[in-house]
């Protein structure tokens, strides 16, 4: 029988495995780092732009989905690299369905950002 952690032995090691992936996702995903430089000008812009703490909540809010959105697509990516390098439709819908999760998390992020400034 696994042993499984609970409390905060669980919090620990979870926050430990989320470091991880953040550090693995910005070593290997130009895309992330990328969206991270984007961050970087995105969130302090977003505090002297914002009227309120919603518009503030809603612009960071929509940044991270980008973030969200992107290492949901790396980790698809690589799965399916583990899988195989043959090419198979089911892996290239995989791929491209994730990279369209990130589009739409963009799309929602500069709707967002318009929003809030224009309207």
């Amino acid at each position: 029988m696994e042993y499984k952690t609970t409390g905060l032995t669980h919090l620990i090691n979870s926050t430990k495995y989320s470091l991880q992936g953040l550090r693995s996702a910005f070593k290997n995903e130009a895309a992330f780092r990328h969206e991270v430089l984007l961050g970087i000008f995105l969130v302090p812009l977003a505090f002297i732009l914002a009227s309120n703490k919603i518009e503030l909540i809603l612009m960071i809010g929509a940044y991270l989905i980008v973030l969200i959105a992107e290492l949901l697509n790396s980790a698809v990516e690589c799965a399916i690299d583990r899988i195989g390098t043959e090419r198979h439709e089911l892996s290239g819908r995989a791929k491209d369905q994730g990279s369209a999760a990130v589009f739409v998390a963009l799309v929602n992020l500069a709707m967002v950002w318009a929003a809030v400034l224009f309207f």
